[in-house]
């Protein structure tokens, strides 16, 4: 990796009439603003169907992609739709916010008109598309009309013969919902066009995507109810452990997000096929892959099911290099970041440098006073990815007004920030100018806005993957002096 830089920021938040951004027209605006600022990297959370809290971490599966991404503009230009189709529909009145309940509500209706419409034009494509994503296609398509057929309940709770994948029932279902089955196959279908020319346009400006995969799938997905014998469930599909992180000084009770853990030693024992698969899917969409809690696969905090915490958890031995070394036989050499944040033991430290793939660095973490930090740009050796602050994150704005005091004044000495420059910008300043390879930052940051911005706060429900870039924010001002920083530290 290169001594270069980019932006974070989702394909929600983009700009749209339609109340969350699309692989539209303003997104290849925004790879137009990216070349102008000089940037090489555009980094996106994941971009899978949310389900549960609308999380992009949540998916109900991991190699489907999110139908809300699809453009209504460019299915006018192809003729399967037309603007009286959606025209008066409520999509979100507010410009900076996703309203995801009038998204579900009103475009998935919308893209059933042009299924009705396209699916005897793009006959042969489909064929070959089905054809080509014969791994995991099916099922979803089958997984989602039955979500839909018992009002959206988790397939825990579907009647037994369909949540066991019985023979008969498996058939049953396929016949009864066939035409739903084909519209869900049709969605994906045009995710994956609209996606992979929005992606080849970004590469033809030299500016590579950064995709996200969780390392956890959810609980309620296709993954888990398709793939039920890799993970840890009873003889009911329940799970017996559940996924998560221990008590720390941000959490006395830690994070149970819930997930099923792997069955690691079956994993194994089958070549790591399943993993192999998933990223082999990644590097179709992505030119580079960020594992998210990479120290999971050294070691991970495993939490019996039924618990309200995390706190009577227990640390488990994860795959570790096996794993790798798998991937890179069978796939080569991958682009990876590592997220190595969090409690990390030298044992997590080692398997990142076994892999070689680049950690993190997060300056927001840099300047705790109770301790030296890892985080501080002083102590960071090139390979490594450095953040203003991920999704995760405040905005830079946000944590000086809301961090620490002590914290704050010690950041504010460090960078020498100064109110008159923009406490936002000096933060940037301190990523671009470190000797990390890539340094990146969140749109919010280069935009100054506060906590208002926020992405996500870890452990909540509601309220979170929300916030939009106003189409009149990305200046072309803005794109210069980004551009100016970006040149300043050769990046």
């Amino acid at each position: 990796m290169k001594r270069s830089s980019g932006i974070l920021m989702h394909i929600t938040s983009l700009p749209s009439p339609y109340g969350i951004g699309t692989f539209g027209e303003e997104a290849y605006r925004f790879v137009d603003f990216l070349e102008e600022a000089g940037q090489k990297y555009w980094q996106l959370l994941p971009i899978g169907a949310t389900g549960f809290g609308d999380s992009p971490y949540q998916s109900f599966s991991n190699f489907a992609g999110n139908p809300y991404f699809i453009d209504l503009d460019f299915l006018v230009e192809e003729g399967l739709l037309e603007k009286s189709d959606f025209g008066d529909l409520d999509f979100g009145s507010d410009s900076e916010k996703v309203d995801y309940e009038k998204i579900f509500k009103n475009k998935l209706p919308v893209l059933k008109i042009a299924f009705h419409r396209g699916k005897e034009k793009y006959q042969e494509d489909l064929v070959i598309f089905r054809k080509e994503n014969l791994l995991w296609l099916e099922d979803y398509g089958l997984y989602m009309a039955l979500k839909f057929e018992f009002e959206l309940i988790s397939w825990q709770e579907w009647p037994e013969a369909i949540k066991l994948r019985e023979k008969n029932a498996m058939n049953y279902y396929k016949e009864k919902l066939r035409e739903e089955i084909n519209y869900w196959i049709f969605l994906q279908f045009l995710f994956f066009t609209q996606w992979s020319k929005l992606k080849q346009y970004a590469n033809d400006k030299n500016i590579k995507i950064i995709g996200d995969i969780p390392i956890y799938v959810a609980e309620d997905s296709v993954d888990t109810w398709g793939n039920s014998e890799i993970f840890l469930l009873d003889e009911d599909k329940r799970p017996l452990e559940v996924a998560g992180c221990p008590p720390d000084a941000f959490s006395n009770t830690g994070q149970l997000w819930g997930n099923p853990i792997y069955r690691w030693d079956l994993l194994e024992a089958r070549g790591f096929d399943w993993w192999i698969e998933r990223i082999k899917g990644c590097i179709k969409l992505y030119d580079i892959i960020r594992i998210d809690h990479f120290r999971g696969l050294e070691s991970y905090w495993s939490v019996p099911y039924g618990e309200k915490t995390a706190v009577n958890g227990r640390w488990v031995k994860g795959p570790g290099i096996k794993l790798f070394d798998a991937i890179k036989e069978k796939l080569g050499n991958v682009n990876i970041i590592a997220e190595d944040l969090g409690y990390l033991t030298p044992e997590v430290i080692t398997l990142r440098e076994k892999t070689g793939y680049p950690g993190m660095k997060v300056l927001q973490f840099a300047f705790d006073t109770r301790e030296e930090s890892d985080y501080l740009p002083h102590n960071y050796d090139k390979n490594c990815v450095v953040y203003t602050g991920t999704h995760d994150n405040d905005t830079a704005n946000g944590w000086f007004l809301n961090g620490k005091k002590a914290d704050v004044d010690f950041a504010l000495r460090y960078l020498k920030l100064t109110e008159e420059d923009g406490y936002h910008w000096g933060f940037i300043r301190g990523a671009w100018s470190s000797v990390g390879n890539l340094a990146i930052a969140q749109m919010q940051d280069f935009l100054g806005l506060g906590s208002e911005a926020r992405m996500n706060i870890p452990s909540t429900i509601g309220g979170n993957w929300l916030w939009r870039v106003k189409k009149e924010q990305l200046t072309e001002e803005l794109a210069k002096k980004i551009y100016t920083i970006t040149k300043l530290y050769g990046r």
